[in-house]
């Protein structure tokens, strides 16, 4: 193996050492660092966040339940326990699309109801328009 070879060997395990190192524990306190995805469930619908889009929170429409992050993979219980927070319709959307879930209108977080990796037409306007 050349010089070079060698060189991009020891920097791809250097970088690989680090990122796992970075990965199995949060700081001095041990705990590991949750890898779940952002997602709710409101009227038997599952939704995910979809970022860079601008929503108008209306009325509130009820309450979303987030299941509890299970990012071990295993069959072992999670200590976490779902958590509730309030539904709010959003200006222009039917709620089988989208919702926004927070603790409050000013804190709510966009959510989509999509399968797959293709987002609904109406959310892709939303993400391009100006």
């Amino acid at each position: 193996m050349s010089r070079s070879g060698r060189s991009a060997g020891a920097l791809l395990a250097a970088v690989m050492v680090m990122t796992a190192a970075g990965c199995g524990a949060d700081g001095d306190r041990g705990e590991g660092e949750a890898s779940c995805a952002f997602e709710v469930t409101y009227q038997g619908r599952t939704y995910r966040d979809v970022a860079n889009v601008e929503f108008t929170v209306t009325d509130k429409l009820g309450t979303a339940t987030q299941p509890p992050c299970d990012d071990t993979g295993g069959d072992e219980e999670t200590a976490e326990r779902a958590t509730r927070e309030s539904a709010y319709g959003v200006k222009g959307l039917p709620p089988g699309t989208a919702i926004a879930v927070g603790s409050s209108p000013e804190d709510a977080v966009f959510v989509v109801s999509y399968s797959g990796s293709t987002l609904p037409p109406a959310i892709r306007e939303l993400i391009d328009s100006p």
